[in-house]
């Protein structure tokens, strides 16, 4: 009996953790043969309730035939005849969905509270070990897609085509390398680049594309000169890459917007009650411009709205989910900088933050952006195993957004951002089959998605 892609794949990951950059090169052999084993066979799911991504009503009774890498053909039990020779996977009782996307990712932290100590300490062990944990974490909670948006550059494109490749299991990824700003923070310069002038930002972008990333970021833009903003901007979509940028302080969305960049990421961490109204008309007027398509903002507050319940609810820290794939020795570490959530300097603000979160939240929707799932996850106690389930249960529980839009948010509109939507966000005949299931109904109780029970990327089924 041949062995599935998922579980050897897995298995090479965390038996002693071994190097994506070290595999011998008969066990990449014996993956890749695998995998076309594996992604060959036809696939029927059969019987849940179907939501497809694309906003319409429910399909009740679904069958999905999956050919390959790709969806096949979608109807219903009785009328879409399943051919014989499938492999029928359960459905029933179950919501079908569009993997998840998370737009905002930081594979090469794990949860740790104190980023200078990590980031001194483990930059070795981001490409090897790290970096391929936090992916499979993501994936086996039902993220099939995730925009990974600060990394060493080596690291980053190394582990993305790893996954591609098929030598270990993660999320489709889109990297964005290094950040770009004024001046790196010290001891961050591996994966923040600092400018100096338009042609150092432009000459920055160049390597960044010609490396092969798939986004430009920005970030402290506000403390670069205009002009340099400017040319981070249009040298990225000279390469054709969108620019993704901070937007903490109203000058970072002012210079962003003038600029043209593509989308800003985070909500709330300035205390202001509401953002300023020259920043809302600035946004309403780039919304109102229908030739340049939407303007994408990923809010990213779920760890604003979350910390108290978890500092006074710690035992969710000891999930093993947050575990997988890292040795003992890093694991112990990360514990031990949790230890006392209620000391993390991070979240101290929060409280004070917390109140002004809502109404930003609204202003932007109210403005006409289009807002995207993302989590930071990676951040102090945010964990890839759970952050992006925790976004949508705040959307839907704390900020009231109707759950078929914040499911679009975090399926269709992901895929779109990124320029895939012809092969990606939906559970659409001839696009990658890249499905998760989850028992009972998301559309009542999204919060279901904290234990996805079926993981389909590209065709080929994961498990824990």
């Amino acid at each position: 009996m041949k062995t599935p892609r998922h579980s050897l794949t897995v298995l090479v990951l965390s038996v002693g953790l071994i190097s994506i950059f070290a595999l011998p090169r008969q066990t990449h052999t014996i993956i890749a043969q695998a995998a076309t084993t594996q992604s060959g066979r036809i696939k029927a799911l059969v019987g849940g309730t179907l939501i497809d991504g694309n906003g319409g009503k429910p399909l009740r009774n679904s069958v999905i035939i999956i050919e390959g890498e790709r969806i096949k053909a979608i109807g219903q039990v009785g009328i879409l005849a399943v051919p014989k020779d499938a492999e029928v996977i359960s459905t029933e009782g179950m919501s079908v969905l569009p993997g998840l996307w998370d737009m905002h990712v930081h594979l090469m932290i794990n949860g740790h509270s104190n980023y200078a100590h990590w980031d001194k300490t483990y930059p070795s062990m981001f490409g090897p070990v790290i970096m391929p944990a936090s992916a499979k974490q993501l994936l086996l909670a039902g993220v099939t897609s995730a925009r990974d948006l600060g990394a060493p550059l080596k690291e980053s494109i190394a582990v993305r085509d790893a996954i591609k490749a098929g030598k270990i299991p993660g999320p489709t990824l889109y990297v964005s390398g290094p950040f770009i700003q004024h001046e790196p923070y010290p001891g961050t310069e591996l994966f923040r680049w600092g400018v100096s002038g338009v042609n150092d930002a432009s000459a920055k972008v160049r390597k960044l594309a010609e490396a092969g990333v798939d986004c430009i970021k920005l970030i402290d833009q506000d403390q670069m000169t205009m002009d340099e903003v400017r040319v981070v901007v249009d040298a990225a979509h000279k390469h054709k890459l969108p620019v993704v940028a901070h937007s903490h302080r109203p000058e970072e969305i002012r210079r962003g917007l003038q600029a043209g960049v593509d989308c800003f990421e985070h909500t709330g961490l300035s205390s202001a009650p509401e953002y300023p109204p020259d920043v809302i008309t600035m946004i309403r007027e780039r919304t109102a411009q229908m030739s340049l398509g939407p303007l994408f903002w990923t809010p990213t507050i779920e760890g604003l709205f979350n910390y108290e319940y978890i500092r006074d609810n710690p035992e969710q820290l000891d999930d093993p989910a947050w575990q997988e794939g890292l040795p003992p020795n890093i694991i112990a570490d990360i514990r031990q900088s949790i230890a006392h959530p209620d000391r993390l300097g991070y979240f101290q603000l929060n409280p004070i933050r917390r109140p002004t979160l809502a109404k930003k939240f609204h202003q932007l929707r109210e403005s006409g952006v289009v807002q995207l799932i993302g989590t930071d996850s990676g951040i102090p106690m945010k964990f890839h195993s759970s952050s992006t389930w925790r976004e949508l249960d705040a959307w839907v529980n704390i900020l009231g957004v109707d759950p078929m839009l914040t499911i679009r948010a975090a399926t269709y509109w992901p895929a779109v951002a990124m320029k895939v939507e012809k092969d990606y966000g939906t559970i659409t005949e001839g696009k990658y089959a890249d499905i998760i299931a989850v028992r009972g109904d998301v559309l009542r109780y999204i919060a279901l998605l904290q234990r996805v029970d079926i993981v389909i990327k590209h065709g080929v089924r994961y498990s824990k």
